[in-house]
């Protein structure tokens, strides 16, 4: 008999059990356990950590584990939590992940792009006020970050007809997209944005990435999304860009404390949009027949895919 398999989440019962259904359809030969139903001894002998959100201490109560699996794309929290000495950790990475993030990316770009936010405004104040059309052609989006989500947004708004620059921390090549790198790379990035896509992975160096010196280098007009990490942002230096009128809107849909306070300024913000982190929720079919693929690899032949890098913390 296979070792049992650990699931691990500070998931609430009901999310927790769907997510055990889900997984058990994709392994019906692994025996898939929640951590608080393994008895001591198949503590000792688990291999094998899926984790939502996991409590620390409940990892470390696992001895044997040979890797852990994430259910999601970011695992800057747990890498953070888990510290230096855990076991290696593989990211979700999933195509249809990228394909709904890209989908949410093109579908707020229009927002922006077809003014829709003055649009509302107008309805609430019962003004009729048709503006200009702006042409894709005519708006210039920077993204920040390249990787699988990047990627995907990318070739979604050219395909749209969007000019679109891209950065990286290291040099990238796409397809009909100007790309930029370090720090001159994102400053001529930045100057160059009418709408800013924020996909960055969290990490010590992209927290504070977007601060008052490197907004105030946007066209003045111009907006962001965000639908990476809320700490990327500096939270009280982009309210100040918005109340100056150097950035004209922000759509938010991640925030450092979820979900967002009552008292947050952001929620009554006439020139903000607060989403719920909704931007690219796993797909939990999809996603557990990728983490049944990787595990029955690594059964098979004692490899894993590409594990974080835990000086880069993705």
């Amino acid at each position: 008999m296979l070792p049992p398999i650990a699931l691990v989440t500070r998931l609430n019962r009901e999310e927790e059990q769907a997510w055990l259904e889900v997984l058990r359809r994709a392994m019906p030969e692994e025996r898939i356990l929640p951590f608080g139903e393994l008895e001591p001894q198949e503590r000792r002998l688990a291999e094998i950590a899926i984790v939502a959100n996991p409590d620390p201490a409940d990892v470390a109560a696992l001895p044997g584990l040979s890797f852990i699996h994430s259910l999601w794309a970011g695992v800057e929290r747990l890498v953070m939590e888990l510290g230096v000495t855990a076991p290696p950790i593989v990211r979700l990475v999933d195509p249809e992940l990228s394909r709904v993030m890209a989908e949410a990316v093109l579908a707020w770009t229009y927002y922006l792009q077809r003014d829709m936010p003055a649009y509302r405004k107008s309805q609430s104040e019962k003004v009729w006020a048709p503006r200009e059309y702006r042409h894709p052609g005519d708006v210039a989006i920077g993204l920040l970050g390249l990787g699988a989500l990047g990627t995907e947004s990318a070739a979604r708004l050219t395909q749209a007809g969007f000019r679109v620059e891209g950065w990286s921390r290291s040099p990238k090549m796409l397809e009909n997209v100007v790309t930029h790198h370090g720090e001159e790379g994102l400053k001529t990035l930045l100057a160059s944005s009418d709408i800013l896509v924020c996909l960055l992975p969290l990490t010590a160096e992209t927290r504070g990435l977007l601060k008052a010196e490197r907004l105030a280098l946007m066209p003045q007009g111009a907006s962001l999304i965000n639908f990476a990490r809320g700490a990327v942002v500096v939270a009280e230096d982009l309210l100040a860009a918005l109340d100056r009128g150097h950035l004209e809107h922000a759509v938010l849909d991640v925030f450092e404390k979820e979900p967002l306070e009552e008292g947050s300024p952001f929620w009554a913000h006439p020139n903000v949009t607060v989403l719920p982190h909704i931007s690219a929720p796993t797909t939990p079919v999809t996603a557990a027949r990728i983490v049944a693929g990787n595990i029955a690899a690594w059964r098979a032949s004692g490899t894993l895919p590409k594990t974080v890098d835990r000086q880069r913390g993705y």
